[in-house]
């Protein structure tokens, strides 16, 4: 049983491609976002600031394919091993960790 305790009762899901294990993308799923994910074999999230559930790859259409599904130790987070149909970062990246720490430290803002 996964422990949906945030404040949003969401739990933490990190996406990370099946092949080549490289981490995607981090979002909140609700129950029913899991729910959705689980029957439909797409990964849909709980948007926490438009408090409603979507389907990754919507609009882009690069959805995420579920392959595999694991729990962490405290069952507050699950990582969601999948076959991306595309991109999955908004900006086009494969991935939205493509910034190194280098970015940050580099940054004028």
């Amino acid at each position: 049983m996964l422990n949906f305790r945030h404040e949003d009762n969401t739990v933490i899901a990190v996406l990370q491609d099946y092949i080549t294990n490289e981490v995607l993308m981090v979002g909140n799923m609700n129950r029913e976002a899991l729910v959705k994910t689980l029957t439909t074999g797409y990964v849909h999230f709980w948007s926490l600031s438009r408090k409603k559930i979507w389907l990754k790859g919507e609009t882009s259409k690069n959805f995420q394919i579920v392959e595999e599904i694991r729990i962490d130790c405290d069952a507050d987070a699950i990582l969601i091993k999948v076959k991306p149909l595309g991109p999955t970062c908004h900006t086009g990246n494969r991935s939205c960790f493509y910034r190194s720490h280098y970015d940050i430290v580099n940054s004028k803002s």
